[in-house]
């Protein structure tokens, strides 16, 4: 067996069979078992993708009915989990406080049987269940307050804007935030998915798959993306200030955020639907004053990006979204996990069905057949512009 060539991200490199989405870059298509995201998103629910996703096809009324119902009478949490997050700081980031809830999950639900169907549908439901109640617990916790409870009465996308605010949101921000979780349910082996599968495939429990997840979604290269995004239109501030932004940029290399994509090479299909959205809310609840700066940056990035494949990507105005519906910017990101999570349960149980523990190799650059140096004649050896821990502890370099 020869060694494959070395890419870099394992970026084109195959990782896995998998018929849960699809994604063509060049087209700017996004399928979920088949079916386009823009026929799905604005007929389904986030509940039905997400059974669509897991379970492999659109469920039956009674089906999607008990699905539903088991959620909503799994949203409560331990009280040993709500006092954990008391103890986290106040300062923490929400994405490391749902990491380790996430995690926590575990222990209470510790039994592992992932060859019974009984348990995968329980972890399932559990996981989908809880996960909003943790992130709106902690938003409230980490100010002193005591969290709100999930109300059975409410779908799952009002109950989480309900846990946040302790107000029945409008019908409209409702279903918009719907669509949203729908949008960013599933992306193929994007770097989160990956990781859940690489945890999943040791065969440990679906509670230490999820945070994995969670863990690599919170850089702000994947789902902090849209955090950033916000950040950088308030700096740029105004749309005079959008062209001289985009130059220094371009000048620099830096990375303008919310654009271009490791596969999509036109604007994203999910940006093109979540800018419909947030004009929708727009109208009804006012404009939000970044707007017209984004869409003045869409315009100067393509004039000048365009022709390299760099568009809008699911980020850019997926924050201007969550803005509008009220939702601090350090919750974006857990939103994402929120949704994400049923792109993550899909790949965990189609990755137990032929499970093959993942083992990539490497191509190693070291030396070979280096002696061993006794310490005492070791000093000289260090190269003066190598970081050696004694250099870094001294302040030396």
């Amino acid at each position: 067996m020869t060694l494959c060539e070395y890419r870099p991200g394992l970026e084109g490199i195959p990782a896995t069979e998998s018929s849960i989405s699809y994604v063509n870059g060049q087209e700017g298509i996004l399928e979920y078992r088949g079916i386009r995201i823009e026929e799905l998103a604005p007929k389904s629910t986030f509940l039905e993708t997400a059974y669509l996703l897991i379970w492999g096809g659109l469920p039956t009324k009674q089906e999607l009915d008990l699905f539903k119902d088991e959620i909503q009478h799994h949203r409560r949490l331990k009280y040993r989990i709500r006092d954990m997050m008391k103890c986290f700081p106040e300062s923490g980031h929400p994405m490391d406080a749902l990491q380790a809830c996430a995690a926590a999950l575990g222990l209470f639900y510790s039994r592992r049987a992932l060859e019974d169907p009984a348990y995968i549908q329980a972890a399932v439901v559990r996981l989908l269940a809880k996960i909003p109640t943790m992130v709106a617990a902690f938003k409230l916790i980490r100010k002193g307050n005591d969290p709100v409870q999930p109300r059975d009465d409410l779908d799952y996308a009002a109950n989480f804007l309900y846990m946040l605010n302790e107000e029945v949101p409008d019908p409209l921000a409702a279903r918009i935030f719907d669509v949203c979780l729908t949008l960013h349910a599933e992306h193929t082996i994007n770097a989160s998915t990956f990781s859940a599968m690489v945890t999943a495939s040791t065969l440990t429990d679906p509670y230490a798959v999820v945070a994995s997840a969670v863990g690599t979604l919170a850089g702000p290269l994947h789902g902090g993306a849209n955090e950033e995004v916000v950040a950088m239109l308030q700096t740029i501030g105004s749309v005079d200030n959008v062209r001289p932004f985009v130059d220094d940029c371009i000048a620099r290399k830096a990375k303008i955020m919310g654009f271009g994509h490791r596969v999509y090479k036109v604007k994203d299909p999910r940006a093109v639907i979540l800018q419909k959205l947030a004009e929708q809310l727009f109208e009804k609840f006012g404009q939000d004053e970044y707007y017209e700066i984004a869409l003045e940056l869409e315009t100067a990035v393509t004039e000048r990006l365009g022709q390299k494949g760099v568009y809008p990507n699911v980020d850019f105005y997926s924050g201007l979204v969550y803005r509008k519906l009220g939702i601090p910017t350090d919750l974006f990101t857990p939103i994402f996990a929120i949704a994400r999570a049923a792109g993550w349960l899909a790949h965990w149980k189609e990755q137990l069905a032929e499970n093959r523990i993942f083992r990539p190799t490497q191509i190693y650059t070291g030396p070979h057949n280096q002696a061993y140096i006794n310490v005492t004649e070791r000093l000289h050896l260090w190269d003066k512009k190598a970081q050696s821990p004694s250099a870094v502890r001294n302040g030396s370099v």
